[in-house]
This record gives structure tokens, sequence and C-alpha cells, in this order.
């Protein structure tokens, strides 16, 4: 029976837009969800937002906006960019949501009722920017670690957590659970910190500061701390407390986190879980910060690096190798795009792509496309350690991987690649087919080579699932869905000679660092116009372009076109209108919105269907977004 493995993410606080940092994490569960599905693990992978607090009232106010319009916007950049990295996430969370609410309100009363929070005055160190109280030894030179700004004294009554009755236990627990939380690095920091008396937690805020928040079930005059709120998503997102799928995945759940905020994850949350009478989580992934220009990425200072950019520029699959080759989990490690330039070429276009294509165009040159046939005398001549090999590299890569050590997996793949490349330059297959009697050599070492491919598809899945799907199409396994499970990968010979190969493709061409233009010199600010203001046009020019209101009554994808979906309106008369939006819109979620169209366009036909008039929608980084109404409109309407 399959074992349930349940990976999150943080929530990731919405007062600013996704970064490079945001991504790394996301696409590091991604990848340990995707390898434990390699097991024939029952996986669930959660991601989500965070949405009350201080930060999000300022955000909102400088936006002109609602906190509620402004969470909905921002929330709403992240879940677009996840499919845009492909992320396979089974749920999406926001604090926001009722049932998440729901939980928070349960968790606080139980541990009310149980004398575990009470009612006191407090002076002390605040920082806005964290939205929390420091201690004097967790300044650094008189400041807030983390906004480098010293805090304000504020003096009010709020309600505090008895965090100081379990600290014993935690550190009982940790000694007693080695790899609670990993690496090691992060358990001893834990520790150290937990020498030193532990602080009770200040877990509400008066609503004569901020409303915006979940009201303390107990106390209507006070809201939750976002920290209180915030950790309880996972398991209120699994249905806590009856849920199946709580009770299902919460006895194995994985945390990935970055360092900066292990206290919360590694303190706050199983000391709120002990209280609340809830197992722990099994372990505390903790991973280090990716530096731009050798700082911390900060807005303030102008070093966010933008994954959409990066992916658009660069290609999902080698931005996706790239971080996850880079970054020793657990350790910093810094972003420059030479580096990245200098890893798609070493390793994915010389490396990968240059033995794919070499052993792809052999096997159509001498075996006219087709898988040969492998002879069992000649397997123990041409074999070179090549089947011992791959299975410690198997090996290597599996225990590597669940240890959440992404660079050492990788790196066992590649030591396989190179392997496999020093086999095609020591058997020479281009002598080998010089010598009708060396027939049954050559076909052995084309089928071990194409094994070898076989094995890698599988091996670079989690890491690069669009490649990996490449490789198979092109060894002509395209059916095979479970192509990537650790037990077909381990079992040489199950390539099946007389399958047809596709032609041979570059799977990553190289790039010249000469003419490639760097994102960041290209790169304006998030707030900048995307595109320059056309010229002046008149009115007259205006009132010759017919917008009209149209309601969406059906939408399919257009066979054989990734991006173009056939969508039916109704403007007063049905139309079929063409657009390019299959990769943003499910056409099941357009039908019955109501959306603005050119009507007068003129007819075209794409892949083989006539649309007449075009969606107006938006374009930026997070995506396309269709131009909708805020209130149902007649269809047919014109806009003026």
């Amino acid at each position: 029976m399959a074992a349930p493995f349940y990976i999150t993410t943080p929530i990731y606080y919405v007062n600013a837009r996704p970064h490079l940092g945001h991504a790394y994490t996301t696409i590091a569960a991604d990848v340990v969800r995707r390898f434990h599905a390699m097991s024939s693990d029952r996986t669930y992978f959660l991601t989500g937002t965070d949405e009350h607090g201080d930060k999000i009232v300022r955000a909102a106010k400088k936006e002109n906006q609602t906190p509620r319009q402004y969470v909905d916007q921002i929330s709403g950049l992240f879940r677009k960019l996840w499919p845009e990295l492909n992320i396979s996430n089974d749920a999406f969370i926001r604090t926001t949501d009722k049932a998440h609410m729901a939980v928070v309100e349960k968790i606080l009363q139980r541990i009310y009722d149980a004398g575990d929070i009470y009612f006191s005055e407090y002076e002390g160190l605040y920082c806005f920017g964290c939205e929390r109280f420091y201690t004097e030894r967790e300044l650094v030179d008189g400041c807030c670690p983390d906004h480098q700004t010293p805090p304000e004294i504020i003096k009010e009554s709020n309600y505090f957590f008895k965090m100081s009755r379990y600290q014993q236990w935690l550190i009982d627990h940790i000694q007693q659970h080695p790899d609670f939380i990993r690496p090691e690095r992060y358990k001893n920091e834990v520790l150290a910190f937990l020498r030193e008396p532990l602080e009770d937690l200040c877990i509400s805020r008066p609503k004569s500061r901020i409303k915006w928040g979940i009201t303390l079930p107990f106390d209507h005059d006070y809201v939750t701390y976002v920290w209180f709120d915030a950790l309880l998503n996972y398991i209120s997102a699994l249905g806590y407390p009856d849920g199946k799928l709580y009770k299902t995945f919460w006895p194995v759940a994985q945390h990935i986190v970055a360092k900066d905020i292990l206290k919360p994850h590694g303190i706050y949350w199983p000391i709120m879980l002990k209280a609340a009478g809830i197992p722990v989580y099994q372990h505390l992934n903790v991973h280090g910060y990716w530096n731009v220009d050798q700082s911390k990425m900060s807005k303030s200072i102008g070093n966010v690096v933008e994954p959409l950019e990066m992916k658009n520029v660069y290609g999902l699959d080698a931005f996706r190798f790239f971080l996850m080759r880079d970054m020793a989990f657990g350790l910093d490690s810094n972003f420059n795009e030479e580096a990245l330039v200098q890893r798609i070429n070493s390793d994915l276009a010389n490396d990968l792509g240059n033995l794919f294509s070499r052993v792809i165009s052999m096997a159509h040159k001498y075996f006219g496309g087709v898988v040969p046939e492998p002879d069992p005398a000649a397997q123990k001549e041409m074999d070179l350690g090549l089947v011992n090999n791959t299975k410690a590299a198997i090996d290597a890569y599996t225990e590597s991987m669940e240890q959440f050590a992404f660079h050492k997996g990788l790196s066992a793949v590649w030591e396989l690649i190179t392997h496999l490349n020093k086999y095609v330059d020591v058997t020479a297959p281009w002598v080998l087919a010089k010598d009708k009697a060396a027939r049954k050599q050559l076909q052995t070492v084309i089928y071990n080579l194409l094994e070898g491919l076989r094995i890698i598809s599988g091996l670079i899945y989690p890491v690069m699932p669009d490649t990996a799907a490449t490789m198979q199409a092109h060894l002509g396994l395209s059916g095979d869905d479970d192509f990537f499970k650790l037990e077909k990968l381990t079992t040489w010979k199950s390539l099946k000679a007389g399958v047809k190969l596709k032609k041979s493709v570059s799977l990553f061409p190289r790039i010249d660092p000469d003419k490639q233009k760097t994102v960041a010199a290209e790169k304006q600010p998030s707030d900048a116009v995307a595109k320059p203001i056309k010229p002046e046009i008149t009115i007259d020019d205006f009132a010759k372009i017919d917008l009209r209101v149209a309601t969406v009554v059906a939408a399919k994808a257009v066979p054989r076109a990734k991006k173009l979906l056939e969508i039916t309106v109704d403007m007063g008369e049905e139309r079929t209108i063409v657009s390019g939006i299959a990769g943003h819109y499910d056409p099941e979620a357009l039908v019955g919105k109501q959306v603005i169209v050119v009507a007068n366009l003129k007819p075209a036909k794409l892949m083989g269907v006539l649309s007449r008039g075009m969606l107006i929608a938006a374009t930026d980084d997070a995506g396309v977004t269709v131009a909708t109404l805020d209130k149902p409109v007649k269809p047919g309407t014109a806009l003026s």
C-alpha cells in the first residue's frame, strides 16, 4: 500500500510580489513531491498565502485599496505563478478562507480554556516591519536583524501564550529526535536559543490599533497575531480535526522553510501543537538565502530577481535545474546570470544535451531509428561497468533526494551522464559500424546507451519534468505515465527492442554569453509601465474600434495548439473567438464570465478555426488576465 507523504511550503506573506526566494522554496517542495511520487508514495503538497496583519493594511493603503482587494490581487499573483513554474501543488490555502479562520478560533479557544493564554500589560521593543516584539539580545546593534531599523517601544495590554511552560518539553523532543530540524546547524541554532529562558509569546493585537485579522474568540476587542494565525494553515488545509486528509497526512508532515522563519517554525509551532494536544510534525527542513550581488534580496535595494523573467529568458527547466543544482540545501547561495548560463552550457547543453543528441542520431543512422536488440554474449563484453555504475548512481541519487540534498542527487545523475559520454568514446560505435562482424556489439552498445537515457529521463523528472517528457517521447515511450517510477528505473533492460524512435532534438541549445542580454540590464522596476505608450490618437480614431460586452457560453482547447482556446460568446449574436490564453485559464473557468470583445476586428483563421473578434486582456509578469466587468451587463452592450 502506498505510503502517505505530506510536504508544505510556508504560506507567503502578501505584502509584496513573488520573487526568486518564493520560487526556490516552492520548486524545492515540488521536487520533493515528485521524488516521492517516484516511490509510488501517496503525496499531498500544500502552499498558499498569509494575508492578515498591519503590513497588509499599510501596503493596501499605499495602493489605494482595501485590505481585501489588496490580498486578493497579490494572492492571485502567487496562485498564477506556480503553474508557470510547473508546480504541482494539491492545494492552495489563504488565511482569509473561512474554514481556516474557524480552525484558528477553535485552537485559540482550546488553548485558552486549558489556561495557557493569559491577559497582561506589556512594554517591549516592537518592529512594525516584522509585526513582532524583540528582546534586547535579539537585536543587532540595537536594530531589527531583518529590517536594520530600531524597534519602537510600545506599551499595551495583550494576550500571551505560555510558551515558557513547554520549553523543557521542546528541548527534550529535539534531543530525542535528532533529525526533527534539519540540516543539523539549524537544530543547533534552536537549541542554542532555548538555553536562555523562553519568554511568553504575545498573540494578540488590539483592534484599536489593527482590525485586519481573526478576532479572538474569547475577546472581540482583539485580533490574532499573524503567526498564531498563519502556522495553523498546515492543519486547517487538511480539514482538522476530523478530515480524512488530516488523519492521513498530518502524521507524516514535513515543512520546508527559509532560515529567516526558523524560530516561528522551530519553537512557536511545535509548542502551539503540544499545547493544543496535536502531534507535532515529522521534520522541519530549513534552507538558506539566495543572495544577489552578495546581499539578501530586498525590494528596497532593488536586487529582487523575478522568476518569470528568468524562466522566459532561459527556459523553465534550465531555471529549475540551476536552483536545485547550485544551492546546497541549508546554506546560502549566490544568484547571478553568468553562473546560470555556465550551468546551461556545461551541464545541460554539453553533457546531457550532447549525449542525448549523439545517441538518438546514431540509433537512426545505424538502425533506422529503431531500438536494437542487445546480444547477451556481447553484453558481457560491452558492459564496461555500465550496469553497476547505473545502480550506484540511482542509490546515491535516492539517498540524497530523501535528505533534501538536491545538489548531491543531481551530481549523482551527472556522474552517470559523464560515464555514458565516456562509454560512447570508449566503445566508438562509428568504428563498430564499419565492421560487419561487430554488428552484435554495435546493437548492444546502442541499446545500452538508449537504456541509460531512459533511466536518466526518470531521474531528472522531479527537477526537469518537461525535459524528462521530451526524452521519453523521443525514446518512443510517450504512453508510459510511470516512466519515472524507481521500480522501473532500477530494472535494467526495460526498453523494448523494436520501438520506433523520434528524430534527434536539441534539448538545451547553447547560449552565447556575449550575445545574451542580461535580464538585470533589461529589467524595469515592477511598478514601471511595461511598454512605451503608443502615439496619440484622436477620438475619431478610437471611435473606429467597436468594443462590446460578451458572455462566454462555451470554451475548449484548439487541437494541436498549446496556447489557443476556441471560445463561443454571446454578444447579442453568437460568435467564435480564438484567444491565446490556454496556458492561463481552464476552459471551464471562463464559462459564464462577461468579457470585453473587439467586435469589428477583421475575421482570421487560426489553426483552422475562424475567429471573429478579439478578447481584451492584460499581460504582465504574472501572466495573462482577461478583462471582465464588476457587475452583469446585457450581452452586446457597447463600451465607450
